[in-house]
């Protein structure tokens, strides 16, 4: 009987082990939303327990996911720490009982030195997560207070591209953490590099923060998206390390949740913010504030948001409603523009 109840769940994880992640673009909006440390990131075995936990979600919701067992890693220091503790007890007895002797004072400080050097990488690795927060709360902050509507010009203006500069420096940091540095400063690693890392969330959010940030024109609709991005990193990790504080739980539990509950909501909200962004740098072009280089820029990273796979999904089905809204009067009212129109729909889709 035993075997007749494992054997769908054995079925179950061995398709959730051949199914195809690469080629679900569900995948990696899912991978890039999971803040885990860069070590574990690397680890065969956490890839596949979320991955698990994917196929659950999307794919089958009878799948059984086992809890990720602790690490290796982390029983060491475990024993160390508490080697250390019982060390230091039997020093402190033999401490009442006898005076102080060399040999047991080198192994207690050796011992404790083991378990000081355990707790300062584990506290280095909380790091990296504490530091994301940190600059994503001050992006919240100021991009709020750029967008507030009775901030002096001048004050509101400075806000505005330190959001920027904060959402730019995030970015840049997580893709440091996930996929390091190029193996080498030659132009072929360099492209195999820029390969890997082109079509990611955080360098797709790099390059949009470069475009604005060194621009003269004051867009308040350009801080929608990375408010977004830093309100869902803020949510899923006050979620992760504070559930079971008192302050959390009566004032930031609610909002977290709406936040993470609502993602696709947003996601689709800063996408119409982006499109509409590009064109208003258009309809700038006719003023005295126009600059034909970053619009540019911004329409080559819009083509690559739009066939990208993590912003895909949203570009696609905005592009879609545009085209249904469009079209029709061009056919009626402009017919002249379709040869202007095919020409760069073939740019876009090539």
């Amino acid at each position: 009987m035993g075997e007749e109840r494992e054997d769908p769940q054995k079925r179950k994880r061995i398709a959730a082990a051949a199914y195809d992640y690469e080629n679900d673009p569900r995948w990696a909006d899912y991978w890039s939303n999971i803040l885990i440390p860069p070590h574990m990131a690397s680890r065969s075995d956490v890839v596949d327990h979320f991955k698990c936990k994917f196929y659950q979600r999307y794919i089958d919701a009878d799948l059984v996911v086992e809890a990720m067992p602790s690490s290796s890693s982390s029983q060491p220091a475990k024993q160390s720490a508490s080697a250390s503790a019982s060390a230091s007890a039997s020093a402190a007895t033999n401490d009442q009982a006898r005076p102080r002797s060399s040999g047991s004072s080198t192994r207690s400080s050796g011992t404790s030195a083991t378990a000081g050097s355990n707790s300062n990488q584990t506290s280095l690795r909380w790091d990296r997560q504490t530091i994301q927060f940190s600059v994503n709360a001050w992006v919240i902050i100021v991009a709020v207070l750029a967008m507030f509507p009775l901030i002096p010009r001048s004050l509101s203006n400075r806000a505005y591209r330190l959001a920027f500069m904060g959402t730019a420096c995030s970015s840049l940091y997580s893709l440091y953490s996930l996929h390091g540095r190029p193996r080498a400063w030659n132009l072929p690693a360099i492209q195999v590099y820029f390969q890997s890392i082109i079509a990611t969330k955080d360098f797709i959010h790099f390059i949009y923060c470069l475009t604005f940030v060194t621009s003269h024109l004051c867009l308040k609709l350009a801080l929608i998206p990375i408010l977004q991005r830093a309100l869902e990193h803020a949510a899923k990790f006050l979620r992760f390390n504070f559930n079971r504080s008192t302050l959390y739980r009566k004032y930031l539990e609610d909002p977290c949740v709406w936040v993470e509950s609502n993602i696709t909501t947003l996601s689709i909200l800063s996408s119409h913010s982006e499109i509409g962004l590009g064109f208003l740098l258009i309809i700038s072009l006719f003023s005295w504030q126009r600059n034909i280089i970053q619009t540019f820029m911004y329409w080559q990273l819009l083509k690559l948001m739009y066939h990208a796979p993590v912003t895909a999904g949203y570009h696609q089905s905005v592009w879609t409603k545009i085209g249904w809204t469009v079209n029709p009067f061009v056919q009626r009212y402009a017919p002249f523009l379709n040869s202007p129109i095919s020409a760069v729909q073939r740019w876009w889709f090539r």
